[in-house]
């Protein structure tokens, strides 16, 4: 049992550190509920399922439907598929650019 709190908090070290590198905010709203979801089952081994089922439902739960609605307000989410679509609209471009030289 020691070797699964000791995974555990080694997965909860990389979701720290890797949320804090993540450019893109989606992928950092998501990494965030894994970290919360891994705590409430560090808080259920530690035996208090009060703090578990807590940090499940507000962690993991609310806030990261609070975090999604923002993103989908100042339409970051909907900015990431715009950039795709630019990016692949512009290599179009350029190769029809260089096919008329």
């Amino acid at each position: 049992m020691e070797v699964f709190q000791i995974v555990l908090f080694l997965f909860l070290i990389v979701c720290a550190i890797s949320v804090t590198f993540s450019k893109n905010l989606l992928n950092s709203i998501i990494i965030f509920m894994s970290y919360s979801l891994i705590m409430s089952i560090i808080w259920i081994l530690l035996e208090s399922p009060d703090l578990a089922i807590t940090e499940a439902a507000v962690g993991a739960g609310i806030t990261s439907i609070l975090f999604f609605v923002t993103l989908k307000k100042i339409h970051a989410i909907i900015a990431l598929d715009e950039d795709k679509v630019d990016k692949h609209s512009r290599r179009n471009t350029s190769d029809k650019k260089g096919g008329t030289k």
